[in-house]
């Protein structure tokens, strides 16, 4: 692991390993995570009033990890 100055909160991955639950359910993804990514950001820019609505008054637009409180 390389910790790094420019991207604070990014030093910590959740990253998930999925073959138990392949090998042992038979569970396998519907999507590839490519498909999966372009699905989530098409409905978050057609959905965009949705957005503005619940981050008013919680997000002012800043960088996040910064440790302001």
């Amino acid at each position: 692991m390389t910790f790094v100055t420019d991207r604070p909160g990014h030093d910590r991955r959740y990253a998930i390993d999925s073959r138990r639950i392949e090998e042992e359910l038979g569970w396998r993804p519907a999507h590839s995570f490519e498909q999966g990514l372009r699905q989530t950001v098409a409905w978050y820019l057609e959905h965009r009033n949705w957005c503005e609505e619940v981050t008013r008054d919680r997000y002012d637009g800043r960088r996040l990890g910064l440790g302001w409180n």
